[in-house]
């Protein structure tokens, strides 16, 4: 027998059926039931306004955290007693999805993230014109990979809705629970211990703080990165070994089409996990089909569709090479501007990451039995991409992501494994859980205060969509502002945070003069439309890319100068229409 076969024999042994144990099993029913209600009790009432440096964590209440509490004291009941069915267990992992994922779609009355209404901004882009978007400037990638942005854009089609707003919101917790069943098939690939395979679906979903589960390119390759996974293990784990059907390869070699249509990142981490699984001998009869079809359909990806790009980027991907040190560091930020708040923010989801590979080491180490698996493979498979680019510094944070699988399968396989004293073992694990989903809320709350906007800042944004003419510039302190990118392809967008280091240098010592640099001055005969929001005030703050007084000393400087006039102002956000000095009025 293999060391899992072992290990699901002797749990099978240490929980016998029988007439004890009954009151556990009826707590581990009633938990799940109570802690969601106790959930959803606790968000009303919850005061946004009040959020500070730590985010959500700071508002809400105290009987939020004690559903938490419950729900994991509940599930660690549930999994460990075979009287309670595989039933509650989906129910219990469903539960953890919607109390971190769901709870802010709950509690906000608009879309989170900036980044999702930049995606939502390049459906509607690609909708009116119908496919490509002419003139989309530095946004031109999105035409370059459209997967994602075409389905949704089928979906609306199809359905007549006007925008994919309405169910953006609830991305996070839709993928994340899509992701359970491939996820669980993936485990079950390799071990069928019940502790195992539900435990380490727990602790994924304990550990993926990085918060890439938004509506997103991303979020739509992970899941399908994970289909992949498991169906491959699926396939590695039959007994006999036989090659692959020819539907079944053709249905993943469809999904990798998708993901290399849609996301540039995600079929790289793709072929490096195929390629690490191909490494035993043994497993290439059934790594090798699906990992010539990734590479193939990438290659001729980007030598087709993504060749502007790859053509305007090849010299920066070769400089990259040669810094792997730098790439590997380049997401880990210095902490000096950022607010207090934030530093403690960071710190708690370094520690959380390397928990989680010392964790994952040390099974490596001590479980003998993993080793014989393919699950260290896709575990270590990405971290070759985190020497090689650094992806506008966020890198390290994909690496940690795409190496979630393995890593939270390697931690179930240390912290769960029945032997002696088998209370304290259980009492630790519970404390492990405990712990990784303390550190999960710092990483996935702690930036709220940014990523959550009021209707007062959407409004103040569809009123410079609505108002400003084609050809016109919409200006912003950063891009932290909802429906920034609306019809991108008709404006002149500037982010003056993003500006060369000349302008962002002249914006701290003289606003005003940094921001007409920004424009163009007499180059521009269009009007332009400045927007301030309380939003782009708290990324400053909080992540320090300028200084936090910047947007008052700004406002406080067009507020002065001629030629900027107010035509839109409410409690969150002021609109200023200006025409750049020396241009026809």
């Amino acid at each position: 027998m293999t060391g899992s076969t072992v290990w699901a024999a002797r749990t099978a042994r240490a929980d016998p059926d029988s007439p004890a144990g009954t009151v556990p099993a009826l707590a581990a029913r009633a938990a799940l039931p109570l802690a969601l209600l106790l959930w959803l009790l606790s968000l009303r009432g919850v005061d946004l306004g009040a959020m500070g440096d730590l985010g959500l964590i700071q508002v809400l209440p105290v009987l939020f955290w004690v559903a938490v509490a419950l729900l994991t004291l509940g599930f660690a009941l549930a999994v460990r007693d075979r009287r309670v069915g595989n039933g509650w267990l989906v129910g219990y992992l469903l539960g953890l999805i919607a109390v971190i994922h769901a709870t802010p779609a709950l509690l906000y009355p608009e879309l989170r993230y900036a980044w999702a209404w930049k995606h939502l901004s390049v459906i509607d882009a690609m909708l009116r014109n119908g496919g490509s978007v002419p003139h989309a400037a530095a946004l031109d990638i999105y035409n370059q990979w459209p997967g994602f942005f075409q389905l949704n854009a089928l979906v609306l089609r199809a359905t007549g809705l006007h925008s994919a707003l309405g169910y953006a919101a609830w991305t996070p917790p839709v993928v994340n629970a899509l992701v359970l069943a491939p996820l669980l098939l993936l485990y079950r690939s390799v071990s069928r211990d019940r502790r195992l395979v539900w435990g380490g679906a727990w602790i994924f979903y304990a550990c993926s703080w990085v918060g890439q589960d938004y509506f997103s390119p991303q979020a739509f390759g992970f899941l399908l990165y994970v289909v992949v996974l498991a169906t491959v293990f699926r396939q590695l784990s039959a007994v006999p070994r036989r090659g692959w059907a020819p539907s079944r390869l053709i249905l993943v070699l469809v999904l990798q089409a998708a993901i290399v249509s849609s996301h540039q990142l995600t079929p790289l981490m793709l072929v490096t996990a195929l390629a690490a699984l191909s490494l035993p001998r043994a497993n290439r009869r059934i790594t090798v089909p699906p990992l010539l079809g990734a590479l193939g359909l990438m290659l001729l990806w980007d030598l087709t569709v993504a060749r502007p790009y790859i053509s305007a980027n090849l010299h920066s991907f070769g400089r990259a090479l040669l810094t792997p040190d730098g790439n590997a560091v380049a997401g880990i930020a210095g902490l000096g501007a950022a607010a207090p708040g934030q530093v403690l923010v960071d710190w708690v989801d370094r520690g959380l990451s390397a928990t989680v590979v010392l964790l994952a080491l040390l099974c490596f180490v001590r479980r003998p039995w993993v080793r014989r698996t393919g699950i260290p493979l896709i575990a270590l498979s990405p971290l070759p991409l985190l020497a090689a680019n650094s992806y506008g510094g966020e890198m390290i944070f994909r690496v940690y992501l795409f190496a979630l699988p393995g890593t939270a399968f390697l931690i179930g396989a240390l912290v769960l494994q029945p032997g002696p004293r088998a209370r304290l073992r259980e009492a630790g694990a519970f404390l492990v859980a405990l712990a990784l989903l303390a550190g999960l809320f710092f990483g996935y709350y702690g930036k709220e205060l940014m990523n959550h906007f009021t209707p007062a800042e959407v409004a103040a944004s569809r009123y410079v969509t609505a108002t400003a003419p084609p050809g016109s510039a919409v200006v912003a302190l950063t891009g932290n502002v909802p429906g920034f990118y609306d019809h991108y392809d008709q404006h002149v967008l500037i982010q003056l945070s993003q500006e060369d280091t000349e302008v962002t240098s002249l914006l701290l010592r003289d606003p005003l003069a940094g921001l007409r640099l920004a424009v163009g001055g007499a180059d521009r005969v269009e009007p332009g439309y400045l927007v301030l929001t309380r939003g782009q005030a708290a990324e400053c703050y909080l992540t320090g890319v300028l200084p936090a007084d910047t947007m008052n000393r700004l406002q406080t400087a067009v507020d002065r100068a001629p030629g900027f006039s107010v035509v839109y102002r409410n409690a969150d956000a002021v609109v200023y229409r200006f025409v750049p000095v020396g241009a026809e009025r």
